[in-house]
């Protein structure tokens, strides 16, 4: 694995949205700080945990269905967050040990868990950009370094977009993404709703944004579906995490309804 990163600076003192997942997640890299937050924010809407699972559920079967069905054999994954079980390299490697990942984030502790842990397969890459969202083109640069950006790509955009306060901007960071990936390419997108438990969310969303440096705006699916305008969205289309193409074996808790709101499509 390698990596490409700039001097960004650890800071213990305000919580990371990265590191407060971790947290729901049940992880152990994260702070006093993130804890904190994160138990606050649970108190207010205890069902963020259960959407946090949701969410992983959802990246894992995509990643397998665009691996095994689409054969795509490299993703870019951009705001990845801290290093969990189920990793994209790890989903899209056990399908297809070839298989390689670009991990995007601007977290210094992403950053050192990286390159500890987003360890590849002998046959496939694993690479580590540090960089943010709002600079589509340098990560399209960086990235090509262990993409080849002439075959298609699996452009992964988790729980990200809601960081970017204005929709029209939004909406035109996914626009340069992928106008640099090649037709086949993938979009695999979710972000947090509020249609289903809307004031409880929004209440809690509230509270992280005046206590994190990097707000959250929640958006009705219509708002999210703009970051699929002109692609072939596969079915059921854009749908709560839980019900995107549930396991079979898939009952009551699994496929309750969260808001958080995900879809794959493809680029024509």
């Amino acid at each position: 694995m390698t990596e490409h990163h700039t001097a960004a600076k650890l800071d213990t003192s305000v919580p990371h949205s990265a590191r407060v997942w971790n947290h729901w997640l049940g992880g152990k890299d994260n702070f006093p700080v993130d804890r904190a937050v994160g138990d606050d924010f649970a108190k207010l809407y205890p069902d963020i945990e259960v959407v946090a699972r949701h969410s992983r559920a959802f990246l894992k079967r995509a990643v397998t269905l665009l691996v095994t069905e689409r054969g795509i054999r490299q993703f870019l994954d951009i705001g990845t967050g801290m290093p969990t079980a189920e990793n994209t390299h790890q989903v899209a490697q056990a399908a297809a040990p070839d298989a390689r990942i670009v991990y995007v984030d601007n977290d210094p502790l992403v950053l050192v868990h990286a390159r500890a842990l987003l360890t590849s397969t002998p046959e496939g890459r694993t690479d580590y950009i540090d960089a943010d969202l709002h600079e589509p083109a340098s990560i399209i640069a960086a990235a090509r370094a262990t993409l080849d950006l002439t075959q298609p790509v699996g452009l992964i955009l988790m729980n990200i977009l809601g960081h970017v306060p204005d929709l029209e901007r939004a909406v035109t960071i996914v626009r340069e993404l992928l106008a640099e990936l090649p037709s086949g390419s993938y979009l695999l997108t979710a972000d947090g709703t509020n249609v289903i438990d809307g004031p409880a969310f929004e209440e809690a969303i509230a509270v992280w944004n005046a206590n994190a440096p990097l707000g959250y705006h929640l958006r009705h699916p219509d708002q999210i579906a703009r970051f699929l305008d002109g692609l072939e969205v596969l079915e059921p289309g854009l749908v709560p995490c839980s019900r995107w193409r549930p396991s079979p074996a898939a009952t009551g808790e699994d496929l309750r309804e969260v808001d958080e709101f995900g879809a794959v499509a493809r680029k024509p």
